[in-house]
């Protein structure tokens, strides 16, 4: 049983949560001190002690909690779970009769009505992510909602936090059910994925681009020479030479980079040795790729909000301009930049911004062909627009 405390909202927040807003900060709240333990229900009340909403206590990178109902007499238990995970099922029903996909989010945390949780679907498994030891202080009334609502042949689960709210992970991933055999080859658009629920925090491809990888292989991959920067496991690479690119480049810092993305591509019959998979810095590659005058017809920029490498720090708000510029010089005429950030706080038109700003310091032209945000499962609540962090951008390099 989840511990409930009152709290009392400071007047000049009433309004947004009157509104709907879902994300619980410390700011916001005159009496926070009362709270010790995450995974605490707390009832929001006004400064005359009349209710407002109701949630739960739980620290993670965006606040100190999140809203799940406005109703003061709801419970929060399995019944209020698996009622939110069958409109969550209903809203992505399209999905699950698609053949030709079989692996995408199901559950999408505040969009769907629980921030701090998600439930993605590979092929009859399910892997459920943990983002806050408040989320997970309801673990079994959400399990048991998720095995009452869906048919499945195995769960796993994510846990990204420790006891200080940072991320961790987990080395017991399985759940119930049967244990997949890895790699579990998944679907998208008729392409394939090797999918690991077992290895570290990230499972081999990121469900979040599946629209722009299908633009680049139907749109725009073929007769193309592409390079793709911060590669991971060669997604945009392997849609590219399946939708006819002459040739991919794909760079990355990590070692296990070249071996994940050659298993990408031989699942999908491409020629290995038709590619490079390079594994370097990308952005001593920039340098190397200007000093021997190397252009690419695409170049696919999808960098991680901070990364740090021996020699390089990069973080998407102070140095994108910079990333853009030098993809810009590598990039032939007429050719085509997909600029992407899943960073959160920074608003799609900061981002065109940054792009202007790139190609006016270099003194050339272009022209914005198609932009992007999350697919229809990444579901965003109307109320909270931060939701909404991936921003992907189809940039014309006109000279």
């Amino acid at each position: 049983m989840n511990h409930i405390i009152d709290l009392t909202i400071k007047p000049q927040y009433i309004k947004n949560y009157k509104n709907g807003y879902p994300l619980i900060s410390k700011e916001f709240i005159v009496d926070w001190d009362k709270l010790k333990t995450e995974g605490t229900i707390v009832n929001l009340l006004d400064d005359r002690k009349k209710f407002i909403a109701k949630g739960y206590y739980g620290i993670q990178n965006k606040g100190h909690g999140w809203i799940l109902s406005c109703n003061k007499e709801e419970k929060i238990d399995v019944a209020y779970f698996s009622k939110k995970i069958k409109a969550a099922l209903q809203y992505r029903n399209d999905l699950y009769n698609d053949k030709n996909t079989t692996a995408f989010r199901v559950f999408n945390g505040e969009g769907d009505g629980v921030g701090g949780l998600t439930i993605d679907y590979f092929d009859g498994f399910y892997l459920v992510t943990w983002y806050s030891l408040g989320i997970h202080a309801f673990k079994e009334d959400i399990l048991t909602a998720l095995k009452s609502q869906v048919a499945y042949k195995g769960i796993y689960q994510k846990k990204r936090f420790d006891a200080k709210g940072q991320y961790l992970d987990d080395a017991d991933d399985f759940v119930c059910g049967e244990r997949g055999e890895f790699p579990l080859v998944v679907k998208e658009n008729g392409a394939k994925f090797a999918i690991y629920l077992d290895d570290g925090p990230m499972v081999g491809v990121f469900l979040d681009q599946r629209e722009v990888r299908k633009k680049i292989r139907d749109c725009y991959a073929k007769g193309k020479t592409v390079l793709n920067t911060f590669s991971y496991t060669g997604a945009f690479s392997v849609f590219a030479a399946l939708g006819g690119a002459t040739k991919t480049t794909s760079v990355d810092l990590a070692k296990r980079s070249r071996s994940k993305t050659q298993e990408q591509f031989m699942l999908n019959n491409i020629d290995v040795d038709a590619h490079d998979i390079i594994v370097e810095d990308v952005f001593n590659y920039f340098k190397y790729a200007v000093k021997k005058e190397l252009l690419f017809d695409m170049v696919v920029l999808d960098p991680p909000s901070f990364a740090r490498s021996k020699k390089h720090t990069f973080s998407v708000a102070k140095d994108y301009v910079k990333l853009l510029k030098e993809a810009i010089q590598i990039t032939n005429k007429d050719g085509v930049i997909v600029a992407s950030t899943n960073y959160a706080n920074l608003k799609m038109g900061k981002f065109k911004e940054f792009i202007d700003k790139a190609f006016k310091e270099l003194g050339g032209k272009y022209k914005i062909e198609h932009t992007f945000s999350l697919p229809k499962d990444f579901r965003v609540m109307e109320k909270f627009k931060e939701g909404d962090y991936l921003k992907v951008v189809f940039i014309r390099k006109v000279a």
